[in-house]
């Protein structure tokens, strides 16, 4: 009788895996800003005052910011409908595993969320990847060109109309620093107990999650799911090398423009329309702009071969995802080092590439020991069951 089980190492995708591991680092990158500083109230462009991290956050802000998020939403859509392939062949129900799997996921960033740091994603994917299944039955180019309106369409009108209250009022869209929330993050993250620890972190991520933000979460991360479910069901990863000259043209093409959208509010004026425009338009196509040009570098066996440790920190991603949680906030809240507030904008950008460079390295000595990471296995225990794992050959 045949069962779903999980995909074997042989059958995995290297430039999927890589890709999942480049958008953790550059997901990292963005997370540490938020774990040492109340980035969620601050205008960032007034807020750092050494020249070092003034230079330094255009950087982020245009090349990472906004950008790795969706990139990463877009691989777990192509990964969806892996899955949903492995089943069809299988003549194996699809959607009551689909829903199973991505409740469990619910379950585990609801732990992040709440017990661990505000800022958790996962349970966004799981919220959006149950959405995603109602669109599952369409063919991969009809998701791509669903996904591509979806995602085109409502940013275009709300950019349109942010960019018209520029000129009608523009002290209504003009950035801020709420200095209140900013005193109480300080209060509760640096100093409070662990009561106010978690009081600050259930406000923090109510502030993003509020009903009133639900259409937009929705907008940045459904239509790239959509995406990177119908290049999934086409295999457009697998078949990078035969597109080559179409995909160059493609990937230069849509990095040079999200590159200009995405400095608009360096070119133009800092405030929340042209910010919104940048991340809301310009970084889902900087996400697929290095999508497709990491799938073409990853056609090289050398270049595969050199982005081992990446590969493995994407077969790790979850794991590696809350562990980061884990070791930022023990770094600067109060019930850990208590350095909250206290660290620069490039000591932390360091500091979150060095402990991701950690990570590979102990990503790739774990998985030549084990076939999953540590969360990877519970996931796949709780949606396959130990039996399936087991099969495996688990050691």
């Amino acid at each position: 009788m045949n069962t779903l089980s999980p995909i074997e190492h042989s059958e995995r995708i290297v430039s999927l895996d890589v890709i999942r591991g480049i958008s953790l680092m550059g997901i990292f990158i963005i997370n540490m800003i938020s774990f040492h500083s109340p980035f969620l109230y601050m205008d960032p462009y007034s807020w750092w005052k050494t020249p070092g991290d003034a230079a330094l956050y255009p950087w982020i802000d245009v090349f990472v910011q906004a950008s790795f998020y969706p990139l990463f939403a877009m691989m777990f859509g192509y990964g969806l409908s892996i899955q949903q392939e492995r089943a069809h062949n299988k003549g194996m129900p699809f959607y009551s595993f689909g829903i199973k799997r991505l409740l469990i996921l619910l379950c585990i960033g609801a732990i992040h969320a709440f017990l661990i740091w505000s800022g958790d994603i996962l349970m966004n994917y799981a919220v959006f990847g149950l959405l995603l299944l109602l669109f599952m039955r369409l063919s991969g180019k009809r998701l791509l060109m669903l996904g591509s309106l979806l995602l085109l369409l409502p940013q275009l009108f709300f950019s349109i109309l942010l960019v018209l209250m520029t000129f009608s009022d523009p002290a209504g869209v003009a950035h801020y620093t709420n200095i209140g929330a900013v005193q109480d993050s300080v209060a509760a993250y640096g100093s409070g107990s662990f009561t106010d620890v978690m009081q600050q972190r259930f406000s923090d991520w109510s502030a993003v999650n509020s009903p009133g933000n639900l259409p937009f979460l929705a907008l940045s991360i459904l239509p790239v799911m959509m995406i990177g479910a119908g290049a999934g069901k086409l295999k457009l990863l697998e078949k990078a090398a035969m597109h080559k000259r179409s995909w160059m043209l493609l990937g230069a093409g849509l990095f040079i423009t999200s590159i200009g959208i995405k400095m608009l509010p360096l070119l133009i004026e800092t405030n929340v329309a042209y910010s919104y425009i940048q991340d809301y338009l310009g970084g889902p196509f900087l996400s697929v702009s290095y999508a497709v040009i990491l799938a073409l570098l990853l056609e090289n066996k050398k270049m595969k071969k050199w982005t081992k440790p990446l590969a493995s920190a994407g077969r790790m991603s979850m794991t590696n995802y809350l562990l980061q949680s884990i070791i930022g906030t023990l770094i600067f809240y109060s019930y850990g080092f208590g350095l909250y507030g206290e660290v620069t904008l490039t000591t932390g950008t360091y500091l979150a590439v060095g402990i991701f460079a950690i990570q590979m390295l102990l990503s790739e000595i774990w998985l030549s020991k084990f076939k999953y990471g540590p969360v990877e296995k519970l996931w796949r225990v709780l949606s396959y069951g130990r039996s399936a794992v087991a099969k495996k050959g688990e050691r």
